[in-house]
């Protein structure tokens, strides 16, 4: 289960994201918009998903051309396979959120696929390459629930916080 299955679960509803049994399926900016101040936007995954060569760069070129243009953005939460390291795009990724100073909350997910404690230290391990604190990381599984809760309560703090402007 994967990047749908995981906004499906923080939303509490069953289908408002589309899922698949193939990874990538995601190939536009999806807007889900849950009330008046907030909406959830769906972008494309590219790291695993089995694409042309071209079709992958037309994906980073739109994540890449929506994080740098868009001016109302609360934070982004990234999804990273607890079973992968971060790719050379995901440091990429990583530097470009960095540098534009974007609240990013990282979701650790598939967390349900290694032990507790292979899952923690690759969760360490992933979040140093990315030069990121732990703190802005949060274990998930769509399967068996973990983190669920914890990753909607973060949602909503940078929700909240963002419109705020704290």
């Amino acid at each position: 289960m994967g990047k749908s299955s995981l906004l499906n679960a923080v939303v509490g509803r069953k289908a408002l994201a589309r899922t698949s049994k193939t990874p990538g399926k995601t190939r536009d900016c999806n807007v889900y918009r849950l009330d008046d101040r907030l909406h959830l936007v769906d972008l494309p995954g590219y790291g695993y998903a089995r694409v042309w060569k071209a079709e992958r760069h037309r994906l980073e070129r739109l994540i890449e051309t929506y994080l740098d243009t868009r001016e109302l953005l609360a934070g982004v939460v990234w999804l990273l396979d607890v079973r992968r390291d971060p790719s050379a795009e995901d440091l990429d990724l990583a530097r470009r959120l960095s540098t534009r100073q974007v609240p990013t909350l990282v979701a650790i997910t598939k967390s349900d696929k290694l032990s507790r404690s292979r899952r923690l230290s690759q969760t360490r391990a992933i979040m140093k390459s990315l030069e990121l604190p732990e703190s802005q990381s949060i274990l998930t599984s769509a399967v068996n629930k973990e983190g669920v809760t914890e990753l909607t309560d973060a949602i909503m703090a940078l929700a909240v916080g963002h419109a705020t402007g704290s």
